[in-house]
């Protein structure tokens, strides 16, 4: 193991001990579904209420997030390294509800899924971020692009060994102009199609590159570096996950610890958000997490964290 490698090991077991510190209050019984398992949350939110568990065996240690837009209510999330290209789908309550291979993909280090616009108008694309480069070697990034399954009753049947199959995928090949980088976090305008890419890194402030859409999957799209993010506290550069809300006005971010949610004023351009102060929101008791997304209607956040069985954790905004 290389020396990186071990300083990263030795500062998430260090997060995670803040994170259960800071978590010392909660009781057994507030593991139970439904019930708060943090006595306050901030940036607006009430407590973080644990709704359940990951039922899907197959998801070992979920890494991204995204409220289903073709079918609402539902979620999607993936593994991190060593799987192969699938989708797992899940309910409000962490309840399987199907498996997808993703078609013409491949899955060198999957760490986040969102959800936008693509070449057909009207319909929704899953974005799925190959971007994971903790030795700092890849030429390249890779966003997979696939028209979002519609997640039918009968495909609870289907798991990683029996899948459905999506329609092929697309792939959008990136890179930074300025080297290598790790990242963790992707994110997709929901009117626009652009797509964000937030490095992680153990100290400092983290980079945001973007891609304007529309994406040329014919060659290798060059990412333009646009600012960084000033995160309150230690380990607020290791960003983890990352999405926007469905309107288009709030990005929410997650690193180890906690939560961030950034606002934009009213009426700015977008990229005026990462400008905007990071607030924090107290997203319960995670092991390692590694996602966070927005429900389909905007006012809630939601949750994973790797292991299994990984807990569903919601904030929501009253």
């Amino acid at each position: 193991m290389n020396c990186g490698s071990i300083l990263k090991g030795i500062l998430l077991a260090f997060a995670l001990a803040v994170s259960a510190c800071q978590q010392a209050t909660v009781t057994s019984t507030a593991k139970a579904e439904n019930h708060p398992i943090e006595s306050s949350s901030a940036g607006g939110f009430g407590s973080a209420i644990r709704l359940g568990s990951l039922e899907d065996s197959g998801v070992r240690e979920s890494s991204g997030i995204v409220a289903s837009r073709t079918t609402p209510g539902l979620y999607w999330t993936h593994n991190d390294s060593g799987d192969g290209p699938f989708l797992y789908a899940f309910d409000n309550r962490g309840a399987r509800r199907g498996t997808w291979r993703v078609s013409g993909a491949g899955a060198r280090d999957w760490e986040d899924v969102a959800a936008g616009p693509g070449p057909k108008q009207g319909a929704s694309y899953l974005y799925i971020g190959d971007i994971g480069d903790n030795r700092g070697l890849r030429k390249e990034a890779v966003v997979y692009r696939v028209p979002e399954p519609t997640i039918l009753p009968a495909d609870v049947n289907s798991r990683r060994s029996t899948p459905r199959t999506t329609e092929a995928a697309e792939a959008i090949r990136l890179r930074y102009p300025d080297g290598s980088h790790d990242a963790e976090a992707l994110l997709v305008h929901p009117a626009t199609g652009d797509i964000y890419l937030i490095t992680k890194i153990t100290f400092g402030s983290p980079a945001i590159y973007k891609a304007v859409s529309p994406h040329n999957t014919a060659r290798t799209t060059t990412l333009a570096r646009i600012g960084t993010l000033e995160t309150p506290g230690l380990f607020g550069g290791m960003i983890t996950g990352g999405d926007i809300s469905p309107d288009g006005r709030r990005v929410a971010l997650c690193d180890y610890v906690q939560g961030y949610e950034i606002v934009l004023p009213r009426g700015a351009n977008f990229d005026r958000i990462w400008k905007q102060p990071l607030t924090i929101v107290a997203l319960g008791e995670r092991r390692q997490g590694e996602a966070i997304g927005y429900r389909l209607d905007g006012k809630a956040l939601l949750a994973t964290s790797e292991g299994r069985p990984a807990p569903l954790i919601q904030v929501e905004r009253p």
